[in-house]
């Protein structure tokens, strides 16, 4: 393609761009900050959003084009009813770039490819893993989707250097590795909070994300029930099909763990702004934006020692060794007794990983993927 020319982009694979309170996830986040900033450098850009995740009556939003596909809300149906049928309709549409997040969409992929568009594919983790799926069919297709990508896809961006990895071991398929961004974040002052679950400043450790098996929720809960802390244990998030496991959890909780359910806005912030302790124990992630949201307030964060973690954090977090109850224990008891050293590493905390994530220089040198070459 030509460098400095206006681009037709399309936009498939989330729920809802604007995503709103249960809708937003992570792939939300990267397509809303995506393609706003493509607009703004001057690109024709569509998201084509599931229908019934409530976007209202929106079709524009700063400037993004806005398209419902017909979606069978039923688990294990949703992703793929409305990938297929958008991407029939980026297919026939007028479009120089259709861009794909996630595996299981790009089971579809072949089709705008087919019929001339440049196709460009962002894996945010490798979801044919994730424990919701099991071994099932829901895995299968998954799997059968990244495939494709690797077959088709004229390009792969990848937000780990461990999936870059697994695609050139698995594949030998090359891949673009683009590392999500984050935005400077407004400290707030404890209030709602304290309305709601009577949490004040620095009294609580904080797990905020979704309550899925691979975040390792289970370890934490399980480790906080063996300390010695007067400080509060928060998950804050919802399931995302998985009920079971959020009963799980409170089953094996006492009356100091504080389950929020999902949370938004001003309540959102305050969490973060307020926490002693912000805790990732996952197993499994893409690029986790959580932690990057968390660590842009300011927090002493403690992660597992997965790739996709410890990559991101460096020296600048507590790290403990994945599912070791443990010396994932031992590592917050030694937070909750020495302050200061809590206080060192929220000290740097906000500096650091907004100087090494800018959602600019994402949109930047996802401009270059697609073939354009335009600054920001």
């Amino acid at each position: 393609m030509d460098g400095n020319r206006k681009l037709k982009i399309a936009m498939l694979g989330h729920k809802t761009m604007p995503a709103r309170d249960v809708s937003r996830g992570g792939i939300e986040v990267v397509v809303e900050e995506l393609s706003t900033r493509m607009v703004a450098q001057g690109h024709d850009v569509t998201c084509y959003n599931r229908t019934g995740c409530d976007n209202g009556d929106l079709d524009e939003y700063k400037g993004v084009k806005l398209k419902s596909v017909f979606t069978i809300h039923k688990k294990g149906l949703a992703a793929m009813t409305s990938s297929v049928f958008a991407a029939f309709h980026t297919a026939f549409g007028k479009y120089d770039v259709v861009h794909f997040h996630a595996e299981g969409p790009c089971a579809m992929l072949w089709l705008p490819k087919l019929l001339g568009k440049r196709c460009v594919v962002t894996i945010h983790g490798l979801d044919w893993k994730r424990e919701k799926w099991g071994k099932g069919i829901g895995s299968k297709y998954i799997r059968f989707g990244e495939k494709i990508a690797v077959k088709y896809a004229d390009e792969i961006i990848v937000l780990s250097k461990g999936v870059q990895d697994y695609f050139w071991k698995t594949y030998h398929r090359k891949t673009a590795f683009i590392p999500n961004g984050v935005n400077g974040s407004e400290i707030r002052e404890a209030k709602e909070i304290i309305e709601k679950f009577g949490l004040k400043k620095d009294g609580y450790i904080l797990f905020l994300g979704r309550i899925v098996p691979e975040k390792g929720l289970h370890y934490l809960v399980e480790a906080y029930e063996g300390m010695n802390t007067d400080k509060k244990l928060v998950i804050a998030g919802g399931s995302s099909d998985t009920d079971e496991y959020m009963e799980e959890l409170k089953s094996m909780s006492n009356e100091n763990v504080i389950f929020t359910g999902f949370v938004t806005g001003e309540l959102h912030e305050e969490l973060y702004s307020n926490a002693y302790i912000y805790v990732l124990p996952s197993d499994l992630e893409g690029m986790p934006l959580s932690l990057l949201e968390a660590m842009s307030y300011g927090n002493c964060c403690v992660v597992s020692d997965i790739e996709e973690c410890t990559d991101v954090v460096e020296d600048k977090a507590v790290v403990f060794q994945r599912r070791n109850i443990g010396d994932l224990r031992e590592k917050l008891q030694r937070l909750c007794d020495e302050p200061e050293m809590v206080q060192k590493y929220k000290i740097v905390a906000a500096e650091f990983i907004c100087r090494k994530y800018s959602w600019d220089d994402v949109a930047k040198q996802t401009s270059k993927v697609y073939g354009d070459e335009i600054e920001i």
